[in-house]
């Protein structure tokens, strides 16, 4: 069963961090890129980052650079989100999401990944 578990989401003051952790099962995590989304009621789901399988390659979306950081544990099969310098507009449902294999979309299309979590909400306050 191919799986995805967000977790560390929760209430956070404006200006203060937080880390996601999303638990991979069911396949062979090291060989995929995997990204983060983001999305708030009545809009599309954002892209906020991405990385390779290696960690090498690091992509994030304007909006975040700076203050996220995305960064994988192959050994423990997770992949994680600092987050730094929150404000409220950071304030949405993230999902993290394994890259879909030989897809030929842009890095930031959430229709190029395959298998998605159920999400943690991260609340930020003003």
């Amino acid at each position: 069963q191919v799986q995805l578990v967000e977790s560390g989401g929760g209430l956070v003051q404006a200006g203060g961090s937080q880390r996601l952790s999303c638990a991979a099962s069911g396949f062979t995590f090291s060989t995929y890129v995997m990204g983060w989304f983001r999305q708030t009621p009545g809009k599309e789901r954002e892209f906020v980052a991405r990385i390779t399988s290696n960690g090498a390659t690091i992509t994030y979306a304007d909006s975040v650079k700076g203050r996220f950081t995305i960064a994988r544990d192959n050994a423990k099969n997770t992949v994680y989100l600092q987050m730094n310098s929150l404000k409220p507009e950071d304030t949405a449902v993230y999902f993290c999401a394994r890259r879909q294999p030989f897809s030929y979309t842009d890095a930031g299309t959430a229709r190029g990944y395959d298998v998605w979590g159920q999400g943690t909400q991260v609340t930020v306050s003003s």
